[in-house]
């Protein structure tokens, strides 16, 4: 699993504040939403569980009451996964949303890492590897399973080189270090300590990266690093 610390990171629930986590399942398969309620409902989350089999109802249950976080399948129905992404972004971007799929939706997974979707997991993620990523999310971090991770990475390896885009040719020296320390997952706070400046030095130096690369955030950019062979 790959966590990527958020620029500003805002836990969903305080830890130690003894408020249950109020979470949202949305799935079409009933056994799946039962054995994931069930999972959610024990220690250590001990979440308090709502389910919809439709999208457009959960979205609903989203407006009427207070909800910490969602789990949605990538194939959800009326609104697919990423629609409901973008929906609840628009109107309650605080509230993370976890996207889950089959294995053979890896392609839909990956193309979600796109989206504001908070985390990204295929159903046989392992329990512990999962668990730690709910954990992650909740902590204002972004969690990318092993599984969609390996899928991803083996997909930027059959592409070869990076041709123009190499690291020497478009970043100045200091913009190739932060770009690394992003690909080894470090956040704003920790660059700006190692390196002595401020935490909106290290922004304006992330937004010229951005625009170079031509990358969308930060978890493009920590695989842009892996591809590029800025970090071991």
């Amino acid at each position: 699993m790959v966590v990527v610390p958020a620029p500003s990171v805002t836990p969903v629930v305080p830890h130690g504040n003894g408020r249950q986590v109020e979470t949202l399942v949305v799935d079409r398969q009933p056994l799946f939403l039962a054995a994931l309620s069930s999972l959610l409902g024990a220690p250590p989350l001990s979440a308090h569980v709502v389910t919809s089999s439709r999208s457009d109802t959960a979205l609903d249950l989203v407006r009427a009451g207070r909800v910490d976080l969602v789990f949605c399948e990538v194939r959800a129905e009326p609104m697919s996964g990423f629609e409901f992404v973008s929906a609840l972004a628009a109107e309650q971007p605080s509230i993370p949303v976890i996207l889950l799929g089959d294995r053979d939706d890896d392609g839909d997974l990956t193309s979600a890492l796109a989206t504001p979707a908070a985390g990204l997991f295929t159903k046989d993620a392992g329990l512990h590897e999962f668990l730690g990523g709910v954990q992650a999310v909740l902590s204002g971090h972004r969690a990318i399973g092993a599984n969609l991770m390996s899928v991803v990475m083996t997909r930027l390896a059959q592409q070869g080189p990076v041709g123009p885009k190499l690291p020497g040719s478009q970043l100045s020296p200091t913009e190739r270090e932060i770009l690394a320390m992003i690909g080894h997952a470090q956040s704003i706070h920790a660059i700006a300590a190692s390196r002595g400046i401020s935490h909106k030095t290290v922004r304006n130096h992330l937004a010229k990266i951005y625009r170079k690369l031509e990358l969308h955030g930060r978890t493009e950019a920590m695989l842009w690093a892996a591809r590029s062979g800025l970090i071991g």
